[in-house]
């Protein structure tokens, strides 16, 4: 019997490539998500990952269907960019819905299938959560959070045999540039430095690696009997987190400002 992986936001990007990935090594692998991958060989399941209720039915279907869970990617995320002050409360509390409270529900939810199975869970974060960006506080402040859920989560489920890592990607080339949410306003003091960062980050992200790369990583660390608590691929983003180690919090700072805030 194939192991059943579930991939949340495996309708494009890196949920899209992480799933095929799974696919290409024999998984039974199904999409929670809003939209149906265009893949068909993807098994999908609709789900808002930020509506708790609509999270344990869909768990509840795939056990119906499958009997089991043997790992869980949560992948589902958005991206806000603008100015805090001029934040909505609705973009926020949007953000804060799907890229944190989507992890947990599916977190919480999942746990006792994968106690059963001896499963995995592979949440994935962002650099952002620890190189946090000017204009993009959001976005920083959900993946900080699911940085920081899962190595509290790990611990509490280490002597169940449920395995818990955490990927931060760097900059990866997907769709998830052109579907970030911007900030709509007026003229305003933030406006030509907000254009500065947003477009930089913009051409980072294009010119970034390919969601295949982190898929095949994603791919062989869920495969692991003994993860790392936190993971980053790529040699310079690995050079970066190893800096980030190292130097005064006050340079690493005064660095991103430089390059996204000035």
């Amino acid at each position: 019997m194939n192991k059943v992986v579930v991939v949340t936001g495996a309708s494009s990007g890196i949920g899209l490539a992480v799933a095929e990935k799974f696919l290409d090594k024999g998984y039974c692998v199904y999409s929670f998500s809003r939209t149906k991958p265009k893949n068909e060989n993807i098994k999908h399941i609709s789900c808002d990952v930020g509506n708790r209720e609509a999270v344990e039915n869909a768990f509840k279907k795939l056990i119906e269907l499958e009997g089991t869970l043997d790992i869980l990617v949560n992948n589902a995320g958005m991206g806000i960019s603008g100015a805090m002050e001029y934040a909505s409360q609705n973009d926020i509390e949007k953000i804060v819905k799907i890229n944190f409270l989507g992890v947990v529900n599916c977190c919480t939810t999942a746990l006792p299938y994968l106690r059963q199975s001896k499963g995995m869970i592979v949440n994935i974060s962002s650099m952002g959560a620890e190189f946090t960006i000017a204009f993009q506080a959001m976005y920083s402040a959900t993946k900080a959070g699911v940085l920081a859920f899962s190595t509290a989560l790990k611990n509490e489920v280490r002597p169940l045999g449920v395995r818990v890592t955490c990927i931060l990607p760097g900059d990866v080339k997907t769709d998830f540039t052109a579907n970030r949410v911007k900030t709509e306003n007026t003229e305003t003091i933030y406006s030509k430095r907000e254009k500065r960062s947003v477009e930089y980050m913009e051409k980072c992200e294009q010119n970034g690696m390919p969601a295949s790369k982190i898929a095949n990583k994603i791919c062989k660390i869920a495969e692991r009997k003994n993860p790392p608590v936190s993971f980053t691929v790529g040699i310079q983003y690995k050079l970066f987190r190893f800096a980030y180690r190292l130097l005064p919090q006050k340079l690493i700072n005064y660095i991103l400002y430089q390059l996204y805030g000035k």
